[in-house]
């Protein structure tokens, strides 16, 4: 079965281009454009993986990290944040609201699959590891 990600961004062309790196790798892509939607489609569709903007209409990335990881049903999603928010502060602040890692705008295609392949690999050895 494929991975479901969700993509929360609220820029169609960022959106677009996280659509066209993961779909040939046989990743399922979902979208939402802001927040709330977002926290939505997370407990509605159950992904993955999440990737996270943080400049989003609405909640911003933070607040949704936190609502995420306060639910039962998404508290283990792996969340890859990406942004251009690029200052050291920022990347501190994605990851002490849960964030699992941090890749900062412009980023290249084979930087998010690689970013997205380690998360679910060390995801689903949890996981494993959880149920043995």
């Amino acid at each position: 079965m494929n991975k479901k990600v969700l993509v929360i961004e609220d820029d169609p062309s960022a959106s677009e281009l996280m659509v066209y790196t993961l779909e040939p790798k046989g990743y399922q892509v979902i979208t939402a454009l802001n927040g709330l939607e977002g926290v939505k489609k997370a407990m509605d569709e159950r992904p993955d993986l999440i990737i996270l903007d943080i400049m989003l209409p609405g909640l911003d990335g933070y607040e949704v990290c936190q609502r995420l990881r306060r639910e039962p049903e998404t508290a283990g999603l792996p969340i890859l944040m990406i942004s251009a928010k690029a200052r050291q502060d920022d990347i501190d602040i994605g990851l002490e609201m849960g964030a699992d890692d941090y890749l900062t705008k412009p980023v290249k295609p084979s930087e998010i699959l690689a970013k997205v392949e380690t998360l679910l690999t060390s995801t689903s050895k949890v996981v494993s590891e959880k149920s043995s």
